[in-house]
């Protein structure tokens, strides 16, 4: 890492995550993205009503002695990447009923604050082929925080924006890896059972990361959070013990293009500049006596010279008056309130973002 600069930091790491973890300088990444082993306990392949074999997870990385054994190696590498972690940072990890349970207790035992636990439910799940269970159509996902006093990044706007202007809910519809994304070995079948869609991916680090955000993934595989990390102009360390899977890895991400820093600049509403209604007024961009109308133009609301609004009947900020108008217990008055111009409603939220870009 050492003379690379952050925003252009990709690394992959071939080895054991736990001692390639101990090797990494403490409090160097913003956010740690883990598809751990699930440890799913087969007693042999699965097959379909045709006896043709399904690709499972059979791999020797996913077998462990016991449930004890499971545990210390979850323990050994929460801990490695709680150490990682800034103090603002925060982990996702992804499980299946397998194993989120085990994980989820030793995160909250190691001090890491539960934010969310997200559904990622897959609109073509694998069928349930013995017909003895339901068919398995989700996993689970656990957002922390580092601690319960880390200010962790959430860019609410950009997923409410990538929602169509509604909040993200805690249920993700996205189909399961396929079609071009899934990769393929040299005899045509997964290169990797439990490749990730880049899409799911994408929701991640958009919603908890910002552009030049370094991203640790320990169980990198074939690369799918590398290569989302690229494309949305964030750093990343991948660490995987398997040389093919990382070969495969470094291969994808050569391949995509990162996208430019103005397509990938997210600024929520917190974190710009404060801009008073008053400063509309004092800047000359509304002027007092000026009357501001909600959109339908039901209720109107005069400008006065010291930033506040007065109505037929009341009088006090935007937001109060909004409020009193309607009869409602309150209200963002840069949303309701509209001034003419030209004959046309103009909300009043647009002059604001006009003054938080002259103030950069």
């Amino acid at each position: 890492m050492k003379g690379v600069p952050e925003t252009q930091l990709e690394l992959v790491i071939e080895g054991d995550c736990r001692e390639a973890m101990g090797r990494l300088p403490e409090a160097s990444v913003d956010l740690v993205f883990a598809d751990p082993p699930y440890y799913l306990q087969l007693n042999g392949g699965l097959q379909r009503p045709d006896n043709s074999v399904v690709d499972g997870v059979d791999a020797e990385w996913d077998k462990f002695a016991d449930f004890a054994e499971y545990d210390e190696f979850t323990r050994t590498w929460l801990a490695a990447c709680r150490r990682l972690l800034k103090p603002d940072g925060a982990l996702w990890v992804i499980g299946t009923y397998h194993n989120v349970f085990r994980i989820g207790a030793q995160v909250q035992d190691l001090g890491f604050w539960i934010l969310n636990d997200v559904v990622w439910r897959k609109s073509n799940p694998m069928p349930n082929f013995r017909g003895r269970r339901f068919t398995n159509a989700h996993e689970t996902l656990l957002w922390c925080a580092r601690s319960r006093d880390s200010r962790y990044t959430f860019n609410y706007e950009a997923m409410k924006a990538l929602n169509d202007d509604l909040q993200m809910r805690s249920d993700w519809l996205i189909p399961i890896c396929g079609g071009p994304e899934r990769l393929r070995g040299g005899d045509g079948g997964k290169a990797h059972p439990t490749q990730k869609p880049e899409a799911l991916l994408h929701r991640v680090l958009l919603a908890s990361t910002r552009p030049g955000d370094i991203v640790l993934d320990p169980f990198f595989g074939t690369g799918t959070t590398g290569a989302v990390a690229k494309r949305l102009a964030r750093g990343f360390i991948g660490i995987e013990r398997d040389p093919a899977y990382a070969v495969l890895a470094r291969r994808r991400i050569a391949a995509v293009a990162a996208a430019t820093d103005e397509a990938v600049t997210l600024q929520s509403r917190r974190e710009a500049p404060r801009v008073p209604f008053g400063n509309l007024v004092e800047r000359g961009l509304l002027q007092p006596g000026e009357i501001l109308f909600d959109q339908r133009r039901r209720f109107t609301a005069r400008v006065r010279a010291d930033g506040s609004v007065i109505s037929a009947e009341h009088k006090g900020s935007i937001h109060a008056v909004a409020a009193r108008v309607q009869g409602a217990a309150a209200c963002n008055g840069w949303d309701f309130w509209y001034v003419e111009r030209n004959g046309n409603l103009v909300p009043i939220e647009q002059f604001r973002r006009q003054v938080r870009a002259e103030l950069g």
